[in-house]
């Protein structure tokens, strides 16, 4: 192997990689040693902030490959073949824990896609469960809080998190996912992911359905029980990383099985909830799953910070054939995630490689920092011009056009005519075998024990009348686990 010289960041030759200059063999140092202060100038730099959510994650590279045409639904180029493939970045992540938590906490997982499509990325931003805890972006700052470290002790709050959850019942369907054993999924090859919100597909005709996506693992489920995963979280926080990046390695590649349910725009006028209602599900036997093709996970990143802690997605990232729904969990992610990545690695983020589009960027964006390619030449830098030859495509914006069924602007109470928060997760438990009932019960009976201080008994008993709401069963074995007399109970 050809030797290489080792320099400096400007590339000039270094002769002193570990010894600092000084005067004499015990004297103090020189300001004048210049790389001393570039190499721990740099070192104070490595981070970047981190997430404020999914900031613990794992990633790989892997392509999809359409086995079914759905071109009837959707004039998406990725989708117009059975056979194609198309190249994508995946990353998995916990949801409230900092950088280095654990990887088995108890904890939704974020199970995010891009596609590089010669459209542009396409991003499916989603997460291991086809639900979320809110329905309104207004609240998730206040959501996210509950699950970070209480202001005055800096610990994690059981306190924190059932007050709020007591407050906003349209919480239940999602907390009891959580309180399952899916909330514990055994590493993130065995587990399903979901875009959870509702989208739209546009064909060729202009013709427009409401979607949801799925990505069922071909490598069936595995969940943790809560002491396993509590005994995982202190032998190998890393557990989940370390499970995908060696499966990878000796060749074993994850596979997902891509499939989206189907609504038509009558049918979401009259349907029984709100069909953008992002804690509501849509019922597989009313609507059911239709195969689109597989995503396979085939190469581990060779730098994780490159690749995986600087990757960016966005529900933004769209392209031609799918579009929005008035679903307002995701019209508010539209704006939050983008403003998260300029933040947090800067307004160039889309070009770094792992983000960028491998196909073709045209556009009037110029300067802003970390511009590392040639910011556009001496091309023009606005729009329109005499010079390029850059045009606006016509079509995509004809086939994004839709109605709205109200021109009334307010502030509408989302559960005003909407709160219907008890049926679906009644029928997730009745739907359980006897010992994943009995797990649920008892995961959220240990999770509620934390509960603490003075307001203890108002928020456990406010938290239980929802249960009880979801299913009696439910909540008499929870007011029996935390010892609560309730009339009637033998």
């Amino acid at each position: 192997m050809k030797k290489r010289k080792l320099t400096t960041a400007s590339g000039a030759s270094l002769f002193h990689y570990e010894d600092s200059q000084s005067i004499g063999e015990r004297g103090p140092l020189l300001l004048q040693d210049f790389f001393l202060h570039e190499k721990l100038a740099h070192f104070n730099r490595e981070r970047i902030p981190e997430r404020i959510v999914h900031a613990k994650g794992s990633g790989a590279y892997g392509t999809f490959t359409v086995t079914n045409d759905i071109s009837k639904y959707t004039k998406a180029k990725l989708f117009n073949k059975v056979g194609k493939q198309t190249r994508l970045f995946a990353r998995f992540s916990t949801v409230g824990g900092e950088k280095g938590s654990a990887d088995t906490e108890r904890d939704p997982r974020g199970f995010a896609i891009k596609f590089y499509t010669e459209d542009g990325n396409w991003d499916l931003v989603g997460n291991n469960t086809p639900v979320f805890f809110i329905k309104d972006p207004k609240k998730f700052p206040d959501f996210i809080h509950t699950q970070k470290r209480d202001p005055y002790s800096n610990c994690k709050s059981a306190t924190m998190m059932w007050d709020y959850w007591s407050f906003n019942p349209e919480s239940l369907h999602q907390v009891l996912i959580l309180m399952s054993n899916r909330g514990t999924p055994d590493g993130y090859r065995f587990m399903n992911g979901y875009g959870s919100h509702t989208f739209s597909l546009v064909n060729d005709n202009n013709e427009r359905v409401y979607v949801k996506f799925h990505y069922k693992t071909m490598q069936g489920i595995k969940n943790l029980s809560d002491s396993e995963a509590i005994y995982l979280k202190g032998i190998d926080p890393d557990y989940a990383q370390r499970d995908l990046v060696e499966a990878i390695d000796k060749g074993d590649y994850p596979k997902y099985a891509l499939k989206i349910q189907v609504m038509t725009i009558e049918e979401a006028d009259s349907f029984r909830w709100n069909p953008f209602d992002v804690t509501k599900v849509w019922p597989h036997a009313s609507f059911p799953l239709i195969d689109v093709g597989v995503i396979e996970l085939n190469e581990n990143p060779n730098n994780y910070f490159a690749h995986v802690e600087q990757s960016a997605f966005a529900p933004s990232n769209l392209v031609d054939g799918i579009g929005f729904s008035p679903d307002k969990m995701l019209q508010g992610r539209i704006l939050a995630y983008p403003d998260a990545h300029r933040y947090r690695i800067g307004v160039n983020y889309d070009a770094l490689p792992v983000n960028k589009c491998p196909y073709m960027v045209n556009n009037y964006h110029r300067d802003g920092s970390m511009r590392f390619d040639d910011n556009g030449g001496d091309s023009p830098n606005y729009f329109p011009n005499s010079f390029d030859n850059i045009k606006l495509e016509s079509t995509r914006e004809e086939g994004m056009n839709y109605e709205l069924k109200s021109k009334e602007v307010g502030y509408f109470d989302r559960n005003d005519n909407d709160d219907d928060h008890y049926t679906q997760p009644g029928n997730l438990f009745r739907l359980m075998c006897k010992k994943e009932q009995k797990d649920t019960i008892t995961n959220i009976v240990n999770a509620m024990s934390g509960i603490s201080g003075f307001k203890k008994n108002e928020i456990i008993n406010r938290q239980l009348c929802h249960w009880f709401r979801v299913d009696r069963e439910l909540g008499m074995e929870i007011a029996n686990g935390l010892n609560i007399k309730i009339e009637g109970n033998k």
